[in-house]
């Protein structure tokens, strides 16, 4: 019955996840998945794979290599990128950070850090979409659906967020970026 309930609330078509050109497409694997090895990233500058916070990456930069390594199901290696981030505090970081608790299965972890960046940016609809699935996971179908109407509400119809979580509700799996 839950999930005729979700199937009638969720009318729109899960065709394409991450549309060509948006950015939540999965990371094109660099040099940082490919050659480095554990807790480092490559650093274009010095032509070599480097601790994170010995590297000359700007924050977007380190963001992107997070995402990566996190995308290749390397969670502690993203997160110790994001560790060495300036901006703690920053939305994105605190969604990765959340995401990366997730997946090595720090559910309340995971929960805390999507608080935080919801509560420094309320229309963070990747955090909202990472969070409905991580509810999903745990069988909190209806939080799970809250967050989906939010991402709606906040311009996010037909986003890889909206989209992704949406599926998550329909099938009870969710994604790895």
């Amino acid at each position: 019955m839950r999930f005729l309930a979700l199937a009638a609330a969720l009318t729109l078509p899960v065709a394409a996840l991450a549309a060509s050109g948006n950015s939540w497409n999965p990371p094109k694997p660099t040099e940082t998945t490919k050659t480095c090895k554990g807790k480092r990233v490559w650093d274009e500058t010095k032509k070599r794979c480097v601790r994170p916070r010995k590297s000359s990456l700007n924050q977007d930069q380190l963001l992107g290599a997070a995402r990566e390594l996190a995308y290749a199901g390397r969670q502690q290696d993203a997160q110790a990128v994001l560790s060495a981030m300036a901006d703690q505090q920053d939305s994105l970081v605190l969604t990765y950070w959340g995401f990366t608790h997730r997946k090595l299965g720090n559910l309340e972890q995971a929960q805390a850090y999507y608080d935080q960046a919801l509560a420094r940016d309320p229309d963070n609809i990747l955090a909202r979409s990472y969070m409905g699935q991580g509810l999903v996971q745990q069988g909190k179908y209806g939080a799970a659906l809250i967050q989906w109407k939010e991402i709606r509400a906040r311009g996010g119809d037909g986003t890889w967020a909206e989209a992704a979580l949406r599926s998550a509700l329909e099938t009870g799996a969710s994604y790895s970026y």
